[in-house]
């Protein structure tokens, strides 16, 4: 498990944060041997070398991710990493992701409209959570039906507690061995489908391609479904429901954005420096090597602290202010170098159309009183269970979702 030690409060790290990046910024957990990486310039370092932090899974990988993701390319090193992401970087590409933009809009839309009238809702359950699963789901030809089964996967997948059937409301999964077996069958049974009725859709397409004469594994073609899951909804549900949450507990943010549209995109990258969705990354020391006064042995674990580097004030003036109109803005949020998040385009445009139609429908919008937020359990995620918002009703307009 992931851990950071004396973290308190789960939906405020940053405090500790600080603390670590002033008294330990390098740190090693004794009892784990996991090496603790909490600076801007040291984390920079640890996600672009690769040669030198590899991404591979290994034995003891503390971030819990099973082998259903060992050879994603979230966990594969060059030159596989660069054939395998060669591979679907043509889907996520700036005119690719932007050819979704109707249909983005046209799901935001159905989802809003049912509410409203209402003036209320929990805006992760309505909209920050279906929005992306309904996309990813969508382009990876996964049937309606389904998709809240991904959720229930890729939140099980991301948290380090085991869920209580009572707490969760769902008796399935119970654990990460469950998810990932029922994840693994069920895509199983999509590989083998599209075998004999290929479509037009990513799993088809990964099925189709070659590297070098040859086809994709069974473990790749497993990991890229499981990644391509996750990454897909998790970190998208999250920068919305984590931008919402900013812009409502700062006045006059969602003023300045109603009346500048253009400022909305620097605002989306203020959240993710701020509120990073991913708050931590994995690394394994392929070679001896030093981080600040300290030897790193080769094939020691690191955690690389992204929510901590987007909070270091050697880079981010007056960090701990959010700042819409802030620039630069050189946050880690999506990684850095050859893992550089392949999905950043689509959270991103995902994200300003969400957050737009939020902006500009809901007047008013605020944290519904004495609303009660709970993190997520990750220390690897960093995004709400719940987001009880309120606004100034309306008529409703459209068709219901």
């Amino acid at each position: 498990m992931l851990r950071l030690p004396a973290i308190e409060e789960p939906l405020n790290p940053f405090p500790q944060y600080e603390t670590m990046r002033q008294s330990q910024p390098v740190f090693q957990d004794q009892e784990t041997g996991v090496w603790h990486v909490f600076r801007y310039d040291d984390v920079q370092r640890v996600l672009s070398e690769h040669s030198t932090f590899s991404s591979r899974m290994a034995g003891g990988n503390p971030s819990e991710t099973g082998q259903l993701f060992a050879a994603s390319l979230i966990n594969t090193d060059p030159p596989r990493h660069r054939q395998l992401r060669s591979l679907v970087t043509q889907a996520f590409t700036p005119r690719a992701v932007e050819a979704l933009a109707p249909r983005i809009s046209e799901i935001t839309d159905a989802l809003l409209a049912p509410a409203l009238s209402a003036g209320t809702m929990d805006l992760i359950e309505e909209l920050a959570y279906p929005l992306p699963v309904i996309v990813i789901a969508e382009l990876m030809g996964i049937p309606a039906a389904d998709r809240d089964r991904f959720k229930q996967w890729s939140d099980v997948i991301v948290s380090q507690t085991r869920p209580a059937p009572e707490e969760s409301g769902q008796s399935a999964p119970q654990d990460h061995g469950t998810a990932h077996r029922e994840m693994a069958e069920y895509f199983m049974g999509m590989i083998e489908e599209r075998r004999h009725r290929p479509g037009n859709d990513l799993i088809s397409k990964l099925l189709a391609a070659q590297i070098d004469g040859e086809h994709l594994s069974v473990v790749e073609l497993l990991g890229f479904c499981a990644l391509l899951l996750v990454a897909g909804n998790e970190t998208t549900t999250n920068l919305i429901g984590n931008a919402v949450l900013c812009f409502t507990e700062n006045p006059g943010t969602i003023e300045r954005l109603g009346a500048g549209p253009g400022l909305l995109p620097h605002a989306i990258e203020e959240v993710l420096r701020y509120r990073s969705p991913v708050q931590s990354m994995y690394r394994i020391a392929a070679a001896d090597t030093t981080l600040g006064e300290h030897r790193i042995p080769a094939g020691s674990p690191l955690v690389a602290w992204i929510g901590s580097a987007n909070r270091d004030a050697d880079q981010f003036p007056n960090p701990d202010a959010f700042d819409v109109g802030r620039a630069p803005n050189r946050h880690l949020a999506f990684g850095q170098g050859i893992h550089f998040c392949l999905g950043a385009p689509l959270a991103r445009l995902e994200a300003s159309i969400a957050l737009q139609a939020v902006v500009s429908r809901l007047p008013g919008l605020a944290l519904a009183p004495r609303a009660r937020l709970e993190r997520m359990e990750s220390t690897i995620i960093y995004g709400l269970k719940q987001l009880p918002v309120t606004w100034e009703p309306r008529p409703a307009t459209g068709s219901p979702a």
